[in-house]
């Protein structure tokens, strides 16, 4: 939609620069559509050009999701909720299980890259942190790439790429107000600007991260929680990070979800300042291709590691793996929209608790 718009109909940008940048956003963390559109902003009108685009594609999704917010505090434990939300939890593991399939299959280049993903998948799951397994995966795998005399004069296109072309579901967290009493703006706004650092990958990743912190570390919310808001976020359009609204609004109201969307988007808006002007250079390193396709399998561990998690929690019963198998099935052979299988399990789950009753 953005190429279509600046390059084919306004022609802010030629196609190859456009692509350039397109090249630049795979080297830095974030959001790739996020960044795109301040790369745009800061290549039109410099700095401020930045702060008015990013901000403008930002703010609709911060609405949307501040508003699922509140309905989720109002009226999500009620007992006419709980029926839809308990079909949504296995749809939500089957749309993560297909974009996993789908995404392993461009990230996953070589044997090397395999035993990347899988060291760092059992990594996470004995109790590595998410970030320093991403970070570690990609720089030792990059490391092992490069002195392997893999030829990586290209620049990497895999996981972190394809999450601007489409893929970069919005995914939200959420919780009951009382689970996070007692937690201060300045942490929450610390445990966002973290996340909003070093995330690399598709959407999907934010889960791991999410999950690790949110409910291993932490404890602010349980993985049936975090289940719960997955698929709330499902429905809401826009940047994957503007779950971070969600969180801030569930935890601390109004004033939470300002800090921790400014927290979680400060650092996208940090890199493209500080890094347009010299990063289409780098994505050209044959060092910097090899580090990318580690982190790209890594993410992809990530995305594996927590969805053997999530899936112990929810996958307790007959129709819960019916709906996961329904769900993974459509996605992957019909490729039905992450919405509609959503949607789909909230009916089923629906009509299978009027069936039991």
């Amino acid at each position: 939609m953005l190429q279509d718009e600046v390059v084919e109909r306004r022609k802010w940008i030629g196609r190859d620069h456009f692509l350039d940048l397109v090249g630049a956003t795979n080297l830095i963390p974030g959001p790739n559509s996020t960044e795109m559109t301040m790369h745009v902003g800061y290549e039109r009108a410099g700095w401020p050009g930045l702060l008015v685009a990013g901000s403008s594609f930002i703010l609709p999704a911060v609405l949307i999701t501040g508003g699922f917010a509140w309905l989720y505090v109002r009226f999500g434990s009620l007992p006419a909720v709980e029926p839809f939300l308990y079909g949504i939890k296995p749809a939500v593991l089957a749309v993560i299980l297909g974009a996993l399939w789908k995404l392993s299959r461009e990230a996953v280049k070589g044997w090397r890259l395999g035993v990347v993903g899988v060291v760092v998948a059992v990594a996470v799951l004995v109790g590595v942190g998410e970030i320093a397994a991403l970070l570690a995966g990609g720089a030792l795998g990059g490391i092992w790439l490069r002195f392997a005399g893999r030829d990586t004069s290209r620049p990497a296109v895999g996981l972190i790429g394809v999450s601007a072309a489409g893929r970069e579901t919005a995914i939200a967290v959420g919780a009951a107000a009382g689970a996070a009493a007692g937690v201060s703006l300045w942490k929450l706004g610390l445990f966002f600007l973290k996340i909003g650092a070093v995330l690399y990958g598709s959407g999907y990743v934010l889960v791991a991260f999410l999950e690790g912190g949110l409910v291993s570390d932490y404890g602010w919310l349980t993985e049936a929680q975090l289940l719960d808001a997955i698929a709330i976020g499902q429905f809401t359009p826009g940047p994957v990070l503007s779950t971070a609204t969600f969180v801030g609004y569930v935890i601390a109201g109004v004033p939470g979800a300002i800090v921790a969307t400014a927290a979680i988007f400060l650092p996208s808006f940090l890199f493209v300042l500080a890094l347009n002007p010299v990063i289409p250079r780098l994505r050209e390193s044959r060092w910097t291709a090899a580090f990318l396709d580690s982190v790209n399998v890594t993410a992809l561990a990530l995305m594996a590691a927590v969805t053997i998690e999530l899936g112990r929690t929810t996958l307790t019963s007959w129709p819960a793996w019916a709906i996961a198998i329904v769900g993974g099935i459509a996605a992957l052979a019909f490729r039905v929209n992450a919405a509609w299988l959503v949607l789909g399990g909230a009916v089923a789950g629906w009509l299978l608790a009027r069936w039991a009753a």
